[in-house]
C-alpha cells in the first residue's frame, strides 16, 4: 500500500477544504515546503499535491513551489488542480512530477485525456471525483451528469496509469472513505486505484489494504488535525 500524504495549496499556504468548498477552508501555519519537509523527514516517499489556485484559474500557479519540493526532497509527487492543457502537463513533468492528475478536463473532453495519455505514457493519473454516483467537475461546483462507472468503462483503455477515486461527500469529513463505491471502481479499472477522501484512522488504511486492485491511499485532514500520527502512518507505507 502506497501512502500519499496530501498538501493542498491556496495562496501559497497549506489548506484543507470541507467537501471542496472554498468558503469552508482551514489554513495551516506550515508552508507547503515545510510540510513536504516534514513528510520527508518521517520517511514518506510519495506526495499528493493539489494546486487549488490552479483549480480555480486553469494555470500552473504554484509551479515554483512544486519544483522546489521535488528538487529538494526527491519525493515521488503527483500533482493535480485545473490542468487543462498539454503544455501544463509538460511543465509539471519537466520539474519532476511523477504523475499529473487530469480531472475535470478529462471528464469534459475525453479526447484530451486520450491525447495526454499517448503523449505522456505512464505519467497520467485520472482523477474521478464523484457524488452520489455521478462525476463532478470544475472544482466540484458542477455535476457532469455522467455516472462514474459508465464514464470509466468508456475511457478504460486510454492508457492512464493511475486512477484516483474521491467521494466528495466524504472529503474532509474524516468519516472513512466510501469503500463500497471504491470496490466497484477497482473491479472495472484497468489500472491501480488510489483512494481519496474521508480517511480518519489507521483502520481505514488497514481496510484499504484488503481491497483488490487498490494500490494506494491519500491522507490529508486526519494528518493536519492530529488524528493520525505520521510515525504510525509511515509504517503502513510499503
Amino acid at each position: 500500500m502506497i501512502i500519499l500524504p496530501a498538501i493542498d495549496i491556496k495562496d501559497k499556504k497549506c489548506v484543507r477544504l470541507i467537501k471542496g468548498n472554498f468558503k469552508n477552508k482551514t489554513e495551516y501555519k506550515m508552508s507547503p515546503f515545510e510540510q513536504a519537509s516534514k513528510y520527508k523527514d518521517h520517511g514518506f516517499k510519495h506526495l499528493h499535491i493539489v494546486d487549488l489556485d490552479g483549480a480555480l484559474t486553469g494555470e500552473t500557479v504554484n509551479l515554483d513551489i512544486i519544483q522546489d519540493i521535488v528538487g529538494r526532497f526527491d519525493l515521488k509527487v503527483e500533482i493535480g488542480g485545473g490542468i487543462r492543457k498539454l503544455d501544463s502537463v509538460q511543465k509539471y513533468i519537466d520539474v519532476g512530477a511523477e504523475k499529473v492528475i487530469l480531472g475535470s478536463s478529462a471528464i469534459k473532453d475525453k479526447k484530451f485525456l486520450k491525447e495526454a495519455c499517448k503523449k505522456f505514457p505512464n505519467k497520467i493519473a485520472l482523477g474521478l471525483d464523484a457524488k452520489d454516483g455521478y462525476l463532478s467537475v470544475s472544482g466540484w461546483k458542477e455535476n457532469s451528469y455522467q455516472l462514474t462507472l459508465d464514464y470509466l468503462k468508456e475511457v478504460n483503455d486510454y492508457g492512464f496509469s493511475r486512477l484516483i477515486f474521491t467521494d466528495i461527500n466524504r472529503d474532509g469529513m474524516k468519516q472513512s472513505p466510501n469503500f463500497d463505491e471504491t470496490i466497484k471502481v477497482a473491479e472495472i479499472s484497468n489500472c491501480p486505484v488510489f483512494i481519496s477522501g474521508g480517511v480518519s484512522s489507521l483502520d481505514d488504511i488497514k481496510k484499504a489494504k484488503t481491497l483488490k486492485n487498490v494500490e494506494g491511499i491519500i491522507v490529508g485532514k486526519a494528518i493536519y488535525d492530529g488524528d493520525i500520527k505520521l510515525e504510525e502512518l509511515v509504517k503502513e507505507d510499503a
